[in-house]
């Protein structure tokens, strides 16, 4: 049988054809699908430049679900969701990401450190404990033992705390020897008296000029009944730390009178006064003066000074006046005034508190309170 060449002649030209029309119908859906995907994301950040998350992440979702290969797209959901307390979800965007196998690797890190302030976020501490100890010699370790010593502190594991603030001095990332004393701080004041002399003495090594050692020390050295070694501790501190002394003086005259030092005492703390007059320091002066009219003298003096409410109100307690049926009244008023003046504030977030915190209950910031009373700020 003879083969006709005509339908050669004629089926190349409609192949051809044929072959460039799904090559313009395949161009057409590709260029249809960038256009989706780069429109749904730039629609998703008008959103959240507009505060409106639920908008975005509908947005983020669908160029997602347009291009599931874009890793960004997925940070940005995933961080959207953290942002709204939506935890869990924002944990399956980052375990996603972990999960594929064609993730550089510095995608990888940065979706492990994602994961971990997910599990940080929803209070998750153990897991959040666990991611963040991955992302060790990677470019976020620094901030990992960041929020590593936020957790340790957070549920008071000083010994962990210690070893990740020494890795971050180590790193360069600044000078944790006032944290490091703290740490030993805290641990002795669960440990025995033996030992919590030793963890004290160890804290002062550490951190020489740091006041809250020695006050800790003096305070076990007094209850072991050594006011001798007290007074000591407390005179060699007002040398080291005089910015401290506002908060030695009530235990250094309680020292100094059980170890029959009022003389020396007095020395200290007046010279402290004459340099920077503190309410606390003026307290130790009166309790140490033996004569009560010359101790009474100290709250004129100090009013000739600076005004104070606080002073005015411990004048005013022992005098005698003209209508004495209206004493209690008015020093009554008065003391109900004095009172929020006697209060510590932190400096980071003006947090209030009658005692002073060397951990400010309100931000967790360490020396945050200052060693003066809110009256004197």
């Amino acid at each position: 049988m003879d083969f006709d060449l005509s339908w050669v002649l004629w089926g190349l030209p409609i192949a051809f054809v044929l072959g460039w029309l799904a090559s313009r119908l395949d161009l057409r859906q590709m260029r249809i699908e960038n256009r989706q995907a780069p429109k749904a994301y730039f629609r998703g950040l008008n959103f959240l430049l507009n505060e409106q998350q639920d908008q975005a992440i509908d947005a983020f979702i669908e160029a997602v679900q347009n291009d599931p290969d874009t890793s960004e797209l997925h940070f940005a959901l995933g961080n959207l969701f953290r942002r709204r307390g939506e935890y869990e979800r924002a944990v399956r965007v980052h375990e996603h990401l972990l999960s594929r196998g064609d993730l550089g690797r510095a995608d990888r890190h940065r979706a492990q450190h994602a994961l971990a302030l997910d599990f940080l976020k929803a209070g998750l501490l153990d897991r959040a404990e666990e991611a963040l100890r991955k992302l060790e010699g990677t470019a976020y370790e620094g901030q990992a033992l960041l929020a590593l010593l936020a957790i340790y502190e957070r549920s008071r594991d000083w010994a962990q705390a210690s070893e990740i603030a020494q890795k971050l001095e180590d790193s360069g990332q600044g000078n944790f020897s006032g944290r490091q004393a703290h740490y030993l701080c805290e641990q002795a004041v669960i440990a025995t008296p033996q030992d919590a002399e030793k963890l004290l003495r160890q804290a002062m090594q550490v951190a020489p000029n740091a006041a809250r050692p020695g006050i800790d020390l003096a305070a076990l050295q007094r209850r072991a009944g050594d006011a001798d070694a007290a007074f000591k501790t407390l005179s060699g501190l007002a040398e080291s730390a005089p910015a401290a002394i506002p908060l030695i003086a009530r235990p250094l005259t309680d020292a100094a009178i059980a170890g029959g030092r009022p003389a020396q005492a007095m020395e200290i703390l007046n010279a402290s006064y004459q340099l920077s007059p503190s309410l606390d320091v003026l307290e130790g002066i009166v309790a140490l003066e033996p004569d009560a009219q010359l101790a009474r003298q100290w709250y004129v003096k100090h009013l000739e000074r600076e005004p104070s409410l606080v002073a005015a109100s411990k004048w005013l307690a022992g005098e005698k006046l003209e209508h004495e049926q209206f004493h209690p009244l008015l020093q009554g008023a008065v003391d109900h005034a004095v009172k929020p003046l006697t209060r510590y504030r932190c400096a980071a977030c003006g947090f209030e508190a009658k005692q002073h915190f060397w951990h400010c209950p309100g931000c967790q910031a360490w020396d945050s309170y200052p060693a003066r009373r809110v009256e004197e700020l």
